[in-house]
């Protein structure tokens, strides 16, 4: 009876399906997005805080990304495999996984909390915290309490893609979107109202992640295609390999996000300080502040990339099951096109919006140097963002055809190879600038590698 629950997906047609399943996924991912962004547009735009806490909200979102990177790791990997599973009338397999990423999330959130606490002077100062004495203080602040909150922000983004392999992408997306919601009311409260500063938008965040966590739980215990059972939870090794494998693309394109900006950040902070504006103390947390803010608005338009092709993934893995390499191909093509169309519109954003855009992050407030430093960083680092969603893209849909190796590799060679390599080298012969190129390049090369396989894929998916 569980198999037939998700038989549709081998009859409706794939675009319909994409569509059923990427829209609520993108949104989910959009509103993840959010909550950081929202804290850093409030923050922003607070008289009181203004660069200092946004170069602080800067420092610390890398390391809610390493807890982002482990949730999605055990989620999506969990997610395709129960999608194959089902498809191929596994049934056992499909609950157990289920249980045991349950317990895995658990266990590592936790411990993630610990060290971040027993260590976070040394993490802060890692990441570019030290610029100066106001951005370190801020930073510690928010830090403090957004670690708090990293057991119930795991679980809630690990839960999120296995609520959707069990047929309820509307549920996904509606237990994260209540979260935010919560975020977005409780910000302009606690940080304008009350005046908790950093400490504010922290714990309006924690306070979305709590419902988004608790709405997951709820939703575990009425599970539809997947039925859970005492015997269901433990680690169950065997199993935990096999889907770990195929969430590993999804890790390392968190994780080395975070090598990157730790690269970036430091870049930043050294380069800056040898800058004639940016060297100026007054100055100093400027560009890491921007650069922050591009990030922010780059990780919109990944969540929407990410989205369309995680969103495929229990299509794209019960079709594989069930062997339907038509299906599997026509949905890669539709997936690309898309992803190259996000792109294009992003683009035509960051190259002639780019003014509006850093509005919203409080110019009104700064100096001149931020904003022509903001409208430079839009439309240098972005530029070559049409290959960075169609990359993504392909990443991901080659996770979910069970291509775990290939996806990974190419994966590492885009995110920490290129990504960490070119932030590190580049600026060394064009100072800052030299990191907002560091992006582009590195996009451009992953292409033609991804070109490649894509080719390769589709041979395959002939045959």
């Amino acid at each position: 009876m569980e198999q037939k629950k998700n038989e549709y997906l081998v009859r409706e047609p794939v675009g319909m399906l994409m569509r059923k399943y990427a829209v609520p996924c993108i949104i989910s991912l959009l509103v993840a997005a959010l909550y950081n962004i929202v804290d850093q547009i409030f923050i922003a735009n607070a008289t009181y805080l203004g660069s200092y806490g946004n170069a602080a909200n800067t420092v610390v979102y890398p390391l809610t990304v390493v807890a982002l990177a482990i949730a999605v790791m055990i989620g999506d990997g969990c997610c395709a495999f129960v999608s194959i599973s089902l498809g191929a009338n596994r049934k056992e397999d499909a609950h157990r996984s289920v249980g045991s990423a349950i317990v895995l999330c658990v266990a590592a959130s936790i411990l993630l909390s610990v060290i971040y606490l027993i260590f976070s002077d040394g993490i802060v100062g890692a990441f570019g915290g030290r610029v100066n004495e106001e951005t370190f203080r801020l930073s510690k602040e928010y830090f403090f309490y957004i670690t708090l909150g990293i057991p119930f922000y795991m679980f809630g983004q690990a839960m999120n893609p296995i609520i959707r392999s069990d047929g309820s992408p509307k549920f996904a997306m509606a237990s994260t979107l209540a979260g935010a919601v919560a975020n977005i009311i409780l910000d302009p409260i606690f940080i304008f109202v009350f005046k908790w500063g950093m400490m504010g938008a922290a714990v309006a965040t924690v306070i979305g992640q709590v419902i988004t966590a608790v709405l997951a739980v709820w939703y575990l215990t009425r599970m539809k295609a997947v039925s859970l059972h005492r015997e269901s939870f433990g680690l169950f090794p065997k199993l935990a390999r096999r889907y770990l494998a195929l969430g590993m693309t999804s890790f390392l394109s968190q994780i080395s996000l975070v090598a990157a900006m730790m690269a970036i950040n430091n870049m930043i902070r050294h380069y800056g300080a040898l800058d004639p504006i940016f060297g100026q103390a007054e100055f100093a947390q400027i560009p890491m502040a921007v650069v922050g803010i591009v990030m922010k608005f780059f990780q919109i338009v990944i969540s929407v990339s990410v989205g369309l092709a995680a969103g495929c993934i229990p299509v794209v893995g019960y079709n594989v099951g069930a062997n339907r390499k038509d299906r599997v191909k026509h949905l890669f093509t539709l997936l690309l096109t898309c992803e190259a169309i996000v792109g294009a519109v992003a683009f035509i954003i960051v190259e002639f919006f780019p003014g509006q855009l850093i509005g919203v992050f409080g110019a009104a407030n700064e100096s001149t140097y931020y904003t022509e430093f903001a409208i430079k960083a839009f439309r240098t680092y972005l530029c070559m963002v049409v290959l960075a969603t169609v990359n993504k893209g392909t990443f991901i849909y080659l996770q979910s055809v069970g291509k775990a190796l290939a996806s990974t590799m190419i994966s590492l060679i885009r995110e920490v190879v290129f990504g960490v390599g070119f932030a590190l080298l580049l600026p060394r012969f064009f100072g800052l600038d030299g990191v907002l190129y560091s992006m582009p390049v590195s996009d451009v090369l992953t292409f033609i590698i991804a070109a490649v396989v894509i080719r390769k894929t589709y041979q395959e998916l002939s045959e």
